[in-house]
């Protein structure tokens, strides 16, 4: 007998009884990014490899240790993609899109990164991101914030803090980084093995650091904030002023440095302690350098990304249940005739009624037995057509969700009624 295939450990399967969902999720945060202007652009999932390590950074945690990447027919190195902002940009270079244009654009789909899969983290996941290109000031970077603020509100997620920080511009980054590797230096000791590792290609992520062991030594360090310029000061208190504006409550968490070399100024997260180890749902900022690094001519640039998976949890975690879209009517058919006319008049019923869910039961059975199906389909109601029925012109309506009576409805006038029943 041969040996069943199963799926890569890591990448999961979301099954029909899962999808609604994620339906959900879809649904609101695409109305959403539609409410605020922004456009969908839809990049391949597999890129040039450089274009990971030139975006990303070499020395990074993600070219090092976590891309899928292999060796083509043809001898090229291709990355299935580990985020989604590199391969906006370069779309956005080859297309043309940033040339003296603003463009505010969303993206979804599956990014592949090889961890260690956890709650909250797998190995293929899904993205839902939003960017802006060709804006300089904090009035974007609030934008960005208030729109991801009304994806929880649209949601019914509670409980997410907003954490932000600046990390100023490269030059000032790179006055504040031979200070901090001094500091570390002194303390090589207490470092932990990924901070050595980081400590002469990466200091800042050390600053990130989720080590226990080392959080007395982090609260020691120099902080950023103490080698800005006013311009970078005037940015980030533009922004906070912006946020406590808006009603937004937030921590300043000088510590957020974000995984990716492309990131400079604003930063941000939302965060949960709801998830474990993986508690961050949506982080970004701004990565004005991000274009020109890949070829383009300087532009600003902000952004975000969410992790879809987290957020399935926590929806499916909520106090209040979500009401989910189930079918409105399970179509019973029982007899030869009625079956023969069954598939008919569930077309005409579905072009007749728009937005009619509708299941027509196939494959013959009992009453009894086509009944049990109806309700385990989750409809509200069945239909049940009959030889008597038939005959007569009517159809059977009885609500399997509500304490109503059993109704027989004229076929002719079926289409009308159910218009009034969903």
């Amino acid at each position: 007998m041969a040996k069943n295939i199963q799926a890569i450990r890591g990448m999961h399967d979301i099954l029909p009884d899962q999808s609604p969902v994620w339906h959900f999720l879809e649904q609101q945060v695409r109305a959403v990014l539609d409410s605020y202007g922004y456009r969908e652009l839809r990049t391949p999932v597999v890129e040039m490899t450089d274009l990971f390590k030139r975006s990303i950074g070499e020395v990074t945690d993600i070219v090092e240790k976590e891309m899928y990447t292999f060796e083509d027919r043809n001898g090229d190195s291709l990355t299935l993609r580990p985020e989604c902002t590199a391969s906006c940009v370069r779309a956005g270079i080859e297309n043309g899109l940033f040339h003296n244009q603003v463009q505010r654009i969303w993206y979804y789909g599956p990014m592949f990164r090889h961890e260690r899969p956890q709650k909250g983290r797998y190995r293929q996941f899904y993205q839902i991101g939003a960017e802006a290109y060709g804006l300089d000031g904090p009035d974007i970077d609030i934008e960005m914030i208030l729109l991801t603020r009304r994806f929880w509100e649209c949601l019914g997620l509670e409980g997410l803090e907003l954490q932000i920080n600046t990390l100023g511009t490269p030059d000032e980054r790179s006055v504040y980084r031979e200070q901090l590797v001094a500091y570390l230096s002194e303390h090589k000791a207490q470092l932990d093995e990924d901070s050595l590792r980081r400590l002469g290609s990466n200091p800042l992520r050390i600053l990130d650091s989720k080590n226990p062991e080392m959080r007395e030594l982090i609260a020691g360090a120099p902080s950023l904030m103490d080698y800005l310029g006013d311009e970078s000061k005037g940015h980030f208190e533009t922004l906070c002023a912006g946020l406590e504006g808006a009603g937004v409550s937030y921590v300043v968490n000088t510590r957020l440095v974000r995984g990716l070399d492309y990131y400079a100024r604003t930063v941000f997260e939302w965060v949960t302690d709801r998830l474990g180890a993986q508690g961050t749902v949506c982080a970004g900022g701004r990565y004005d350098g991000l274009v020109e690094q890949l070829g383009g001519k300087p532009t600003p640039a902000v952004g975000f990304a969410m992790g879809v998976e987290r957020l399935i949890v926590l929806l499916e975690e909520r106090e209040t249940p979500l009401q989910l879209q189930t079918l409105d009517a399970y179509l019973v058919l029982v007899g030869d005739t009625p079956q023969k006319q069954g598939v008919l008049l569930a077309d005409r019923l579905r072009r007749e009624v728009p937005g009619l869910r509708l299941m027509s039961h196939c494959g013959g059975g009992s009453f009894k037995s086509q009944f049990k199906k109806a309700d385990r389909s989750g409809a509200r109601f069945a239909l049940v057509l009959g030889e008597d029925e038939l005959e007569q012109g009517v159809i059977g309506v009885k609500y399997l969700r509500e304490e109503r009576e059993q109704e027989r409805v004229a076929l002719n006038s079926l289409a009308n009624y159910l218009q009034g029943q969903i």
